[in-house]
């Protein structure tokens, strides 16, 4: 199984599955690695492990829409079974949802469909709830709506900050997601057939990221 694995931050969960994959615990190649803006710590990582990596800018193209298809583009000509999304921080639209339709894999550190978007952690913690967690699911054109394969729960403690419960849940997003993906390489986890998306009808949520 090829991926294709987009990142915007640190890329810790990507580290895993590189570590896992060189290990031969995760048997799948990862065709190469992108980000959506030049000098992240994402790209770092994969370069030094040797891997392809590219970086489609988001502030060198005049429109949201240039910038998506220049991105499905450049995922494409890598031939993904899989295209993963590891804190990648950009919603893409519907005609990249469509161009990998039920091959875009996305991780997110809520028990969706409670808490999705960009502050996951912050809002569980803010609504007071005694337990969230992680979800892998099957991205679609909306905001962490799409089919969910697999969750693990992780306890909020008294003591908990933002930042200490986001590492706790990091922890088990990695395992959940070298997890998920060997399933997927191996033929445990089903593919899934996402219905086709209208145009347009994700154009609530692009000013969000």
């Amino acid at each position: 199984m090829r991926i294709v694995a987009l990142v915007s931050g640190t890329g810790s969960n990507l580290q895993a599955v590189i570590d896992a994959v060189r290990a031969g615990d995760l048997p799948l190649e990862i065709a190469a690695v992108g980000a959506d803006r030049p000098g992240t710590r994402g790209i770092e990582r994969s370069a030094e492990a040797g891997l392809e990596t590219f970086v489609v800018d988001f502030k060198a193209f005049a429109s949201r829409a240039e910038w998506d298809a220049e991105l499905a583009r450049v995922c494409a000509s890598y031939e993904p079974d899989l295209v993963l999304s590891s804190g990648f921080m950009r919603i893409v639209s519907a005609e990249f949802i469509a161009r990998f339709r039920g091959r875009y894999l996305n991780t997110h550190p809520a028990l969706l469909p409670a808490f999705p978007g960009a502050h996951g952690v912050r809002d569980a913690m803010a609504y007071g709830v005694k337990v969230t967690g992680c979800t892998v699911h099957w991205a679609d054109a909306g905001v962490d709506t799409g089919p969910i394969v697999a969750q693990r729960a992780v306890e909020i403690r008294p003591e908990d900050t933002e930042d200490s419960l986001h590492e706790r849940i990091k922890v088990q997003e990695r395992e959940l997601l070298i997890e998920v993906l060997r399933g997927l390489a191996e033929g445990g986890i089903p593919s899934v057939d996402l219905p086709e998306q209208s145009p347009g009808a994700d154009d609530a949520d692009q000013s969000r990221r």
